[in-house]
């Protein structure tokens, strides 16, 4: 997987130096175009540019067909190229459609957030929500490459800043507890994320490696997310006023799979605590309430690890360390989702 860090103006040109590629597609929302693309634009080779609205709410299959459609009417062929320039949404559905434009054209990725830069642009998942479900459609496709510049990140409003920083904080609880010691003693404010960037790419990168289509390995990567999803999904149903950024779903699935992991004593009661406290610091606590319970259970019956009716999660089994295929009963996710609440 094709990775560069570094100055776009420089990595951008140097990919698109020796291709040949018949057309060049720009894909953005409506902030990416007005804070990232002016720092691409002149970078670019003649180009047709594509803004779709932002946010997870438009990750939808009407949204691709507007995209398909500009593509169709440009007479795209398949020597064309398409560039993802934003967040998780761009890359997640810009890929798609490009992976599956007259079975498949080029695409890079140029992620512009946090989260998009340390988990979402890198591992070739691509897909969109149906039906409020996230990333149900979808296919495994790698980009030509993945440009990544910490410079897109001075355009983020905290709280998406914030959002990023969850995943980071999963790859060390996962894969690297001497890194989730650093990072844990650490006010939010204080963390060095050019660092956490290349950190938390590095692991991915060697994970998706070893089990590119998610058949056991890469199953870790998941972990805070089988909660943390149908806490997502749930709050979106809610509509615009309630909806969590990715990232603080993820931060209320992390602290329920732990404690998963410490009833099934996977994990001691000290690492627990430190989980708990550092995730309460950085993000502190969403209001969820015990009659959303049962909807959040229901939509875990969707997620992508299970098999048949059986939900299987990822758990921490010590620090730096995670299983997977674990499976949960509704009694024991009911009980993570009440011990958060409180």
């Amino acid at each position: 997987m094709s990775v560069k860090i570094g100055s776009i103006a420089e990595t951008l040109p140097a990919f698109l130096a020796d291709k040949d590629y018949s057309q060049v597609i720009v894909l953005v929302d409506k902030n990416t175009k007005k804070h990232c693309y002016p720092l691409v634009k002149g970078l670019l080779p003649k180009h047709i540019l594509v803004k779709i609205k932002s946010g997870e709410a438009h990750k939808t299959l009407d949204t691709c067909q507007k995209i398909w459609q500009t593509m169709t009417d440009a007479n795209m062929d398949r020597h064309a190229l398409m560039i993802d320039l934003g967040g998780g949404v761009i890359g997640d559905m810009g890929g798609f459609c490009a992976a599956t434009y007259k079975r498949g054209i080029d695409f890079i990725q140029i992620p512009t957030t946090l989260l998009a830069q340390v988990d979402a642009s890198v591992g070739g998942k691509l897909g969109i929500d149906f039906n409020g479900f996230k990333n149900h459609i979808g296919v495994f496709q790698l980009p030509q490459t993945v440009l990544i510049d910490s410079v897109f990140l001075k355009t983020l409003p905290f709280a998406e800043l914030r959002s990023g920083f969850a995943e980071i904080t999963k790859h060390c609880l996962i894969q690297d507890a001497k890194k989730w010691e650093e990072i844990s003693s650490l006010d939010f404010e204080e963390q060095n994320f050019d660092d956490l960037i290349e950190h938390s790419i590095e692991i991915k990168k060697k994970v998706v490696a070893a089990d590119p289509t998610e058949k056991g390995l890469r199953k870790i990567l998941n972990f805070g997310h089988t909660l943390g999803h149908a806490v997502e999904t749930y709050f979106l149903e809610k509509g615009p006023k309630h909806r969590l950024l990715h990232g603080e779903a993820i931060a209320v699935g992390m602290i329920c799979e732990a404690f998963l992991s410490l009833e099934r004593g996977m994990i001691d009661q000290k690492l627990f605590d430190e989980i708990e406290e550092f995730v309460f610091s950085v993000y502190g606590k969403v209001k969820l309430k015990p009659e959303y319970i049962p909807a959040i259970l229901k939509h875990t019956l969707q997620d992508k690890k299970n098999k048949g009716s059986k939900v299987r999660f990822s758990l921490l089994d010590g620090r730096g360390s995670c299983a997977f295929d674990v499976i949960c009963n509704k009694a024991e996710m009911k009980s993570a989702l009440l011990y958060y609440v409180g």
